[in-house]
């Protein structure tokens, strides 16, 4: 493994001054993906990570509710949300990525032990886009005051942390790009103003800060996360009736 393979802010530690993420107003985000990563330091695809970060939530805090693919009430529309994670402090919206890189190996030994087969995502821009278009779906999904939201990454591909070359030319998703060090923040037009459907205007501001997540043997072998917390609306109303909804019992 290279230096260059690695964010250079991605120490693992919190950045001075950073609130804690809490999911569903209970478990720190940290303790989550700490144990995740040791439990499943690679994963073969997006479902794996949703389901193993559903199970490690529920190992760590049995209250808390998590339920997949849950249908949102937005004033876009209907659409659906990969992970809701109830608790009675609060609500954690969560949509995910992983975007992989070519990488094979073995995880683990014994009967327990598991082969792993990465192909590449390839389109680096298209992942950015998608990320980004999340951070903008959660926004519209925290339309209630006990609810954030969590944009999730886990990738093994150095693209996505690197800065763009100093001399290289602007790329169409330059606004887009999550490096670590950058800011998403206002509104992020894909390819200057050619492509008006990738328009997203984002009403928070989001620092990107990288984190390792585990680190396998050979080239594509290190996998580091992005997390980008979503605050609820200032703006929200007070209960679920005047806001974006879900048809989820708590109790259930």
């Amino acid at each position: 493994m290279s230096a260059e393979d690695l964010p250079e802010a991605s120490t693992g530690v919190p950045v001075p001054g950073a609130p804690v993420d809490l999911i569903a107003g209970q478990v720190p985000l940290s303790q989550v993906m700490a144990v995740l990563a040791r439990e499943r330091p690679v994963l073969h695809s997006e479902a794996d990570l949703q389901h193993g970060f559903a199970r490690v939530l529920w190992e760590l805090d049995c209250e808390v509710r998590c339920r997949l693919e849950v249908r949102q009430t937005t004033s876009d529309g209907i659409e659906h949300l990969d992970l809701l994670c109830i608790g009675s402090r609060g609500r954690t919206a969560v949509e995910f990525k992983y975007i992989k890189h070519a990488w094979s190996g073995s995880v683990g030994a014994g009967p327990l032990g598991e082969q792993y087969v990465l192909k590449s995502h390839g389109a680096t821009d298209e992942a950015r886009r998608d990320f980004v278009f999340d951070i903008a779906r959660l926004e519209r999904f925290c339309e209630r005051p006990d609810q954030n939201g969590l944009a999730l990454m886990v990738t093994n591909e150095p693209a996505l942390w690197r800065g763009p070359k100093p001399s290289g030319q602007r790329s169409r998703d330059h606004e887009f790009r999550l490096h670590q060090g950058g800011t998403l923040a206002g509104t992020l037009l894909w390819g200057g103003e050619d492509y008006p459907r990738n328009t997203r205007v984002l009403r928070g501001t989001y620092p990107l800060n990288w984190r390792p997540y585990s680190q396998q043997d050979g080239a594509g072998g290190v996998f580091q996360y992005l997390a980008v917390s979503i605050e609820p609306d200032s703006k929200a109303s007070s209960g679920p009736a005047e806001s974006g909804t879900f048809d989820v019992d708590p109790r259930t």
